[in-house]
């Protein structure tokens, strides 16, 4: 049974991608700095009840010597998944310093430091590391704040840390979501003006869903993307392409 260890996989679409994993096979830990160890309150609405293959590994993804133990009471990794993430929005004319460090802290060094522990435990039998990544890492918006420059940060180092562990037989992508119904945007969603509008600017017609993006990590997680590398897939319904959308050609 494959090992996968997501962070960040306490709620929202990190507990999607643990609860899908599970249920193709894998041996899945959750590193997540709040969890309390009760499967029911954490991660475990999201995962099946009988997930015996579930483990609880409560670590702050900036401190690489607790991701390392974590990583080591897990029994090591065949597959990592980075989706801890935090957003503090608002102008950046208004934005602290303290808000701005803080969001690249764990968006951008809790990356680096989650996947070089992960890389580190798969030296000698290689794996796969999937790095979240946004829409906004392409496309800035309005108050994202730190946000925008911490994505587009994780997409670089996506490519980086593919050339360097290409040897070591670990492939490394990111997957970037766009108006995804769940996590930290679920919030902006309760607003119905909100929602109609993220709505219609897709393409596609329809908000992404959490499982939307879970798929497609497993995807790159599988022997079927075996060659592929160093690459970030967005999932967005075409939204990264819509700026002419709608418009008539005259």
């Amino acid at each position: 049974m494959k090992r996968l260890i997501v962070t960040g996989g306490g709620r929202g679409i990190g507990a999607e991608i643990a609860r899908q994993a599970s249920h193709a096979g894998y041996r899945v830990g959750i590193i997540d700095q709040d969890l309390d160890g009760d499967l029911e309150s954490s991660a475990g609405q999201a995962l099946p009840q009988s997930a015996a293959s579930l483990q609880l590994l409560p670590a702050d993804v900036t401190d690489g010597a607790a991701v390392q133990a974590a990583i080591q009471q897990f029994g090591g990794c065949d597959a990592f998944v980075n989706c801890a993430g935090i957003l503090r929005a608002g102008s950046l004319l208004e934005l602290s310093e303290e808000d701005f460090a803080s969001v690249l802290q764990v968006n951008l060094t809790g990356t680096f430091v989650a996947a070089r522990e992960a890389a580190r435990s798969m030296l000698e039998s290689g794996g796969a590391i999937v790095n979240l990544s946004s829409i906004n890492a392409a496309q800035p918006s309005p108050a994202a704040g730190a946000y925008v420059a911490a994505k587009a940060g994780v997409e670089a180092l996506t490519r980086q840390m593919s050339l360097e562990w290409a040897a070591f037989n670990i492939r490394v992508n990111a997957v970037a979501p766009g108006f995804v119904d769940a996590g930290m945007a679920a919030p902006f969603y309760q607003d119905a003006a909100v929602r109609q509008a993220r709505t219609a600017a897709v393409p596609a017609g329809r908000l992404g869903q959490a499982a939307d993006i879970a798929q497609a990590v497993l995807f790159l997680l599988s022997e079927a993307a075996s060659y592929i590398s160093g690459q970030t897939l967005s999932v967005d319904g075409a939204l990264g392409h819509s700026a002419l959308h709608g418009l008539a050609r005259q």
